[in-house]
């Protein structure tokens, strides 16, 4: 209720007070402490103390249902309302897109595709999410699941632009979404300026520029521009870090895929395998299940192969390890290429939304087949992370969480721990001295408090019940306060 008061989360959903705000209210309460089909929520309603603090634990399924219907109405006016908080003119905006796979074969909306859950077996959906800078979600929308990632990004200009009023925004998104054709027949045209990364084939061919970066010794990042990008900033930056994993992974990669060519090499020279078809499948097989087929030669005649490294190729990639280029329209004058290349790496806030939707939160199995209820239950697991977001905040100084991370000076680099966070990592207890608490962890430590119907047995109240609450622990009283709320 703490983080819904500090949200304005009833007023979001409805000034006036009516029996589907409520419904809806308790479904995105039920999705942050345990979630659950709507069906299982009319149970648990009846089951628990959050049925009666919305009351609504007379709630059956076919009213929550509705309800679902209701708040799928209420779509558009919320967003609304939650950019004109958060964002004007000059603002920042975040967007990215995740999928998600569905069960059953009725909706519309369903398609094979890309699947982020490695489920490629399954029919999904995309969803694109809207956030300010600060990763604070504001809007989402469902795509059918086969929609690629550039064409979600029309839709979201045309939004900002007409739906929300806005003249100039900057888009952040990554380089799959933001495109040279997105740029050209949307955003630009739009009056938008942009914040995205090069894809990797572009940035070879810009390696062999004269003013390409040689070296990175004084710090990882270097402002560089091109004639191929007129009136844009190049940051090319290299993640010592990241140039290491891609290092490794290549080698390992190497001398697995030369492991298994040298045992069909040894397969020819005793003579088991002679036929040019037989060896070529094999060494084929190797390549192709590694991915790195194009790092070798390979000869292949009747009884006779041959393989070797194509040493020119590794070396060119290994110079790019590490190495990627943010892009923008902006001028110096407005934002600085150190902060520029720190609001690309601020998509990581929607990446970590979406980590939570699909974790915490739930958002799959989706059992819907309309595509009004599917983009209405959507929305309502983006309600409900905005709670726990919010929570998260609030209740930072009891969990693992850094509570203000060191900004470093070079923006390629993660950011440090603050001596706050090296203190809680030793010590394992918070500033007020609770033990330290995962989320998840901290709900079930919460959830621990009973709320007991009594009927007291003594003159003159007997018979009559009365409401007493479990003795409340030094953690809980300690939650209950950084959320500001009285049990």
């Amino acid at each position: 209720m703490g983080a819904y008061k500090s949200l304005g989360l009833k007023r979001l959903l409805g000034t006036k007070h009516t029996r589907y705000r409520d419904l809806v209210l308790a479904l995105i309460a039920q999705r942050v402490l345990q979630p659950a089909s709507k069906l299982a929520s009319h149970r648990l309603f009846n089951t628990t103390t959050l049925g009666q603090e919305f009351g609504v634990d007379d709630a059956n399924k076919e009213e929550l249902y509705k309800a679902l219907d209701w708040l799928g109405a209420q779509q558009e006016r919320i967003e609304n309302l939650l950019v004109k908080q958060h964002l004007q003119d000059g603002s920042m905006v975040l967007f990215d897109l995740t999928s998600t796979y569905l069960e059953g074969r009725q909706c519309e909306l369903a398609e094979y595709g890309y699947s982020r859950d490695h489920r490629p077996d399954k029919l999904q959906i995309e969803i694109g999410l809207l956030c300010d800078k600060e990763g604070r979600p504001l809007a989402v929308e469902v795509f059918p699941g086969h929609t690629g990632d550039p064409t979600t990004l029309t839709a979201q200009v045309n939004k900002l632009k007409a739906r929300f009023g806005l003249k100039r925004v900057i888009v952040v998104g990554d380089r799959g979404m933001i495109t040279q054709a997105r740029i050209d027949e949307d955003i630009q045209p739009a009056g938008f300026s942009w914040i995205t990364a090069l894809r990797h084939s572009t940035i070879r061919s810009l390696a062999k520029a004269d003013n390409w970066p040689s070296l990175f010794d004084a710090r990882n990042f270097a402002e560089i521009t091109s004639p191929d990008f007129p009136g844009e900033r190049l940051m090319v930056c290299r993640n010592p870090f990241l140039a290491e994993d891609q290092g490794r992974s290549r080698r390992e990669l190497l001398a697995a895929a030369e492991q298994g060519l040298e045992t069909i090499l040894q397969a020819v020279q005793e003579g088991s395998l002679r036929d040019c078809g037989q060896i070529g499948k094999r060494a084929d097989r190797v390549l192709r299940k590694l991915k790195i087929a194009r790092y070798f030669n390979l000869e292949i005649a009747p009884g006779r192969f041959i393989w070797s490294r194509k040493q020119a190729v590794i070396d060119q990639e290994t110079a790019l390890d590490g190495i990627y280029v943010v892009r923008t329209n902006l001028p110096e004058k407005e934002i600085s290429s150190a902060d520029t290349i720190r609001q690309y790496k601020s998509l990581a806030q929607v990446e970590s939304a979406f980590r939570d939707l699909k974790s915490s939160l739930d958002i799959r199995p989706i059992f819907h087949f309309r595509a009004d209820r599917i983009k209405a239950h959507v929305f309502l697991c983006m309600l409900a992370y905005m709670v726990e977001r919010e929570m998260r905040i609030k209740l930072k100084t009891l969990l693992f969480t850094d509570e203000a991370p060191l900004l470093p000076d070079d923006p390629v680099m993660p950011r440090e721990p603050s001596p706050n966070a090296k203190e809680k990592t030793g010590t394992r207890r918070s500033p007020t001295g609770h033990a330290l608490q995962s989320f998840s962890t901290l709900l079930e430590q919460l959830a621990t408090l009973t709320r007991n119907t009594v009927r007291a047995q003594w003159e003159p109240a007997a018979g009559k019940p009365f409401e007493m609450l479990a003795n409340i622990t030094p953690l809980q009283q300690e939650a209950f306060r950084l959320l500001s709320i009285s049990p």
